[in-house]
């Protein structure tokens, strides 16, 4: 996403109906991205999350706490030119899901994967009539292409805005089934996330906490918690 610093140089933010959708003002002049387009995004909520993130703002403008704005950014500049081409990379993600890819051994571990991806696997099926295979060990998985098509086409049924939500979700997972979970709201988020982490934490279980891997991992955690956040302030 397009970073930028600033000084802040308004007093009242405001948020204003547009036909297109709805801007947010900067005593009364309209928020432009890093290229200088208008900011408009297609629902109040988002709009009311950004304009929010906007206020909050002391002396000098910190990019890294206004994720509202960093998504409705990368939306308008990055998605919107090439949506076709996101959609697609999103899509190969259901090519080589992480829940198909099972642990040769130990038993627990094997156990604790279908557990969690199993039923996940059965969403997909019910939701997107998606099957798809499972293997062991890292060999690539053929996969059925009807339930990969279907499940391309749920990606590209989004719009550019849930398309940029939908990236995060699916790129810091390693699931695109659990990106889609997490976009719909179908499960508790923090569940999701646990269950992309289990390979993971069985690491962390036989080996020890690292502080610095601890530290990227909550990073990813909160821009997975934002992604969603801001898929469903799309929605709604």
């Amino acid at each position: 996403m397009s970073e930028w610093k600033n000084k802040r140089f308004w007093t009242d933010v405001d948020v204003a109906p547009v036909d297109a959708g709805f801007e947010v003002h900067l005593d009364g002049r309209q928020v432009k991205t890093p290229l200088k387009n208008v900011l408009c995004v297609p629902s109040r909520p988002l709009a009311d999350a950004i304009a929010g993130e906007w206020r909050a703002q002391s002396d000098e403008i910190d990019p890294l706490s206004m994720p509202a704005t960093r998504y409705a950014n990368a939306a308008i500049e990055k998605v919107t030119p090439q949506k076709s081409n996101v959609a697609d990379m999103l899509a190969s993600y259901g090519e080589t899901d992480l829940l198909c890819y099972r642990a040769l051994q130990p038993d627990e571990l094997i156990a604790r994967q279908a557990a969690a991806w199993d039923p996940m696997l059965d969403w997909a099926d019910q939701t997107f009539a998606a099957r798809l295979n499972t293997g062991n060990g890292v060999m690539f998985v053929e996969q059925d292409p009807t339930s990969l098509a279907n499940l391309s086409a749920a990606v590209h049924a989004l719009s550019v805005f849930e398309v940029a939500a939908l990236h995060d979700l699916v790129c810091i997972s390693g699931s695109l089934v659990l990106g889609l979970a997490a976009a719909r709201g179908s499960h508790p988020l923090d569940t999701l996330w646990a269950w992309s982490r289990i390979d993971e934490e069985w690491q962390i279980e036989q080996w020890g906490r690292d502080e610095e891997a601890d530290a990227l991992m909550e990073s990813k955690r909160l821009a997975f918690e934002n992604a969603a956040q801001f898929f469903a302030w799309v929605k709604n």
